[in-house]
This record gives C-alpha cells, sequence and structure tokens, in this order.
C-alpha cells in the first residue's frame, strides 16, 4: 500500500469514527438547523416587508440563509478538532502507523456532510415559505459546487481555529466570528442600503459575493463577476485554513 492509499484508508477510518460520534450526538446538527429556521421565520414573516429588495423576499434571503446554515454548523467542528487534541488522541496516534493528517480530513469532510444535510433541510422550509428557484439544471449544478467550495474554505479555517484554542470552551468560541459575517453582508439586505462602513465592509467581505453569486443561480441570472470573486475567495480562504490548520497541527502534534 502506497502513502496515498494508506491515507485514503485512514482519512475514511478517521470518518467513521467521527461520524459515529456525530449519530451520538444529534443536538449538533439540531442547532445547525433550528437557529437557520428562527432566522427564516423572524427575516421572512416578521421583517421581510420592512425591506424593499425589489423581489420575493424569500427568495432574496433563502441564499444568505445557506450561508448562515454552513456558519452556524462549524462550532462542534472546532470543538471536535480541539478535544482530540487536548484529550491525548493525536498523541496516541504518535504510537500506530496512522497518518495524522487523516484527522484532519475527517473532520473536514464530516463538517461538509453535516452542513449539506443541514442545507437540504433548510431549503425545503424555505420553499414552504415562498421560495420560488428558477435555476436551470446546470445553474443548480453550480449552486451545489459553491456551496461545497465554501463549506470546504469554512471547514478548513474551523479546524484551524479549533487547532490554535487551548481548550474546547475556547474553540467553540474562535468560530464566533465566522457565524457572524453573513449578517454583516447582503444575506438579508442589499450593502448599498446600509450605513457607511457597514456599507464599504459587506461590499468587500467574501460571504457577500458566495452570496451574490448563489443569489444570482438560483434566480437563473448569474453574475460571471461574483461567481469568479467568489470561487477565488473560497479558494483563497480554504488554502489559508489548510496551511495554517497543518502548520499548527505539526507543532502541538
Amino acid at each position: 500500500m502506497n502513502v496515498i492509499s494508506a491515507s485514503l484508508a485512514d482519512s475514511a477510518t478517521m470518518l467513521r469514527r467521527n461520524l459515529r460520534h456525530a449519530t451520538r450526538n444529534p443536538l449538533a446538527l439540531f442547532n445547525a438547523v433550528i437557529m437557520p429556521i428562527i432566522l427564516m421565520f423572524m427575516f421572512v414573516y416578521v421583517l421581510g416587508d420592512a425591506f424593499n429588495v425589489g423581489v420575493n423576499y424569500a427568495d432574496y434571503a433563502t441564499p444568505g440563509l445557506i450561508m448562515t446554515t454552513i456558519c452556524y454548523g462549524i462550532s462542534p467542528a472546532a470543538i471536535a478538532v480541539n478535544s482530540d487534541m487536548t484529550t491525548g488522541f493525536i498523541n496516541r496516534l504518535r504510537v500506530m502507523h496512522v497518518s495524522r493528517a487523516a484527522v484532519l480530513n475527517a473532520h473536514v469532510i464530516t463538517t461538509m456532510l453535516r452542513s449539506m444535510v443541514a442545507i437540504v433541510l433548510i431549503v425545503g422550509v424555505a420553499l414552504l415559505m415562498g421560495f420560488r428557484p428558477s435555476a436551470s439544471f446546470t445553474q443548480w449544478l453550480g449552486v451545489i459546487g459553491i456551496v461545497a467550495l465554501a463549506v470546504v474554505a469554512i471547514g478548513w479555517l474551523t479546524v484551524a481555529f479549533g487547532l490554535a484554542a487551548k481548550s474546547p470552551e475556547s474553540a467553540g468560541i474562535a468560530a464566533v466570528p465566522l457565524m457572524l459575517l453573513p449578517f454583516l453582508s447582503s444575506a438579508f439586505v442589499p450593502a448599498d442600503k446600509m450605513g457607511a462602513g457597514a456599507r464599504q465592509f459587506a461590499e468587500y467581505q467574501p460571504f457577500t459575493s458566495i452570496i451574490e453569486t448563489l443569489r444570482g443561480l438560483l434566480t437563473g441570472a448569474p453574475s460571471a463577476s461574483s461567481t469568479i470573486t467568489a470561487i477565488a475567495w473560497c479558494v483563497g480562504l480554504a488554502l489559508i485554513g489548510y496551511l495554517w490548520a497543518r502548520a499548527t497541527f505539526t507543532k502541538r502534534a
């Protein structure tokens, strides 16, 4: 067995371990779903009429809620990574012929699977609340691709946060800034309706381009410029998170 196949086999083993842990902790998936649903009800039914966005508000808000769902599901991943580091699980792998990088890969894949399940549920609720996408089959494939890239990017950043934190509690807190970023984007109101300072931040932060790309694809009117920007942000953030996570993992493990 060569190095690559051994690493893949170890990653699969670690993934099965993480999935077993996830099934024993359904609260993590519940929290990732229930808060975005509450936000959806609040923004669509309570505040939706107050926002003049030019389209059905459920259509406007759903792409932002998809991004919010991803961000609300990352805290368990950061805590799990830190627990593996601080409880000695990583140290036990030192005496075993196991690829330690497989631990990180498995956490990212687990985060991706949990996020995808949560997103499917959120989109289902959005459809019940009036969301009516007009995307073609090809555009739906684009939506899935952008969401997958965003989850991978945020997943690696989450793993890096979890490794850098000193305790599981601080790892959960470290993920909070990512959870707040959708609220400082065009997720729920257009950036040009925000006040000075907040508007400029919302226009140039990474989540806005990702949300605008999803919005364009779901409405059947994708923008090439926002799509390129979103892909660049996702790749860049994934690379930063990966390099940071590997450097911290090598230093601490």
